[in-house]
């Protein structure tokens, strides 16, 4: 294990998650789903079970880097909204959940793709992406190399994540690692979010590469679903990213923060891995 205090402007954001000592977990959710209400509960859930970091996921129609699991949970989000649930929506809930636990809880990074941010205005997507309360942004569809009218706008008042794959080259990690504050999201394999049966086997040569582009947390994340698993990447990276089985489990709140807390427990080497039952 190699987790890293970060310093500066870094640690009043989205860097705080990430303490001296111990891996950061990073809880994604989907704003909205099943429905409104239930999307605050998880929210609540994941911060009471212990969750350094909550990725809160923006419903779209295209969501080209998720699995199935989420891009079927975006689809109820916004079909229970009769079709208008997006990203207002989703800085509402974000807001509201800021509200209810104070300045106290972890941060939270949104998950949005770029078009929903062109649609706003740039500059007035920032403004009320801090407004409600949100520390951060990940864009998956926006490259570092295209992203400067964003960086100029967002820059003073949000950190923005960019993500390094298996393939990105020596020359789009570094810049990834230039353009990113707060942390950099290291994808475990190429393809789309959800569930997988095993790590693969290069994940700890990806993470060696990401560290050697930036001084900034590095944090794991698709197809990291097991305690197993997030056990397993917590040995080599700053932070473990579980969203497609908190998903499936998001619409009850007990079930979700258990499993929250067990996951806690895997990445800081506290829970008994052999009893497989524990973790069904």
């Amino acid at each position: 294990m190699c987790v890293r205090l970060v310093l500066s402007s870094d640690a009043a954001r989205l860097g705080r998650a990430f303490r001296a000592g111990s891996p950061a977990l990073v809880t994604y959710l989907m704003a909205g789903y099943p429905d409104r209400e239930r999307s605050l509960d998880a929210l609540e859930a994941v911060t009471r079970a212990g969750a350094d970091l909550i990725e809160l996921g923006a419903p779209y129609a295209d969501q080209l880097a998720d699995g199935p699991v989420i891009v079927d949970a975006a689809t109820v989000a916004r079909d229970a909204a009769g079709g208008t649930f997006g990203l207002g929506e989703t800085l509402e809930i974000a807001a509201e959940f800021r509200a209810r636990v104070g300045e106290g809880g972890p941060p939270v990074a949104l998950m949005c793709y770029l078009n929903p941010l062109m649609r706003a205005g740039l500059a007035r997507a920032a403004a009320d992406i801090a407004a409600a309360g949100i520390e951060g942004v990940i864009i998956p569809d926006l490259p570092p190399d295209m992203a400067g009218p964003w960086l100029s706008v967002s820059g003073d008042r949000l950190d923005t994540v960019f993500l390094a794959a298996p393939t990105s080259t020596p020359e789009r990690l570094a810049r990834v690692g230039m353009a990113s504050r707060g942390f950099v999201y290291c994808v475990s394999t190429t393809g789309i979010t959800g569930e997988r049966a095993e790590l693969p086997e290069a994940l700890a040569e990806t993470v060696r590469r990401v560290r050697g582009a930036t001084s900034l947390p590095v944090a794991v994340g698709f197809g990291v679903s097991t305690p197993e698993q997030a056990a397993a990447v917590a040995r080599i990276a700053d932070g473990v990213v579980v969203g497609s089985a908190l998903v499936k489990r998001q619409g009850y709140a007990a079930e979700l923060a258990e499993f929250v807390e067990i996951l806690g427990a895997a990445i800081r080497g506290g829970a008994d891995l052999s009893d497989r039952d524990t973790f069904e």
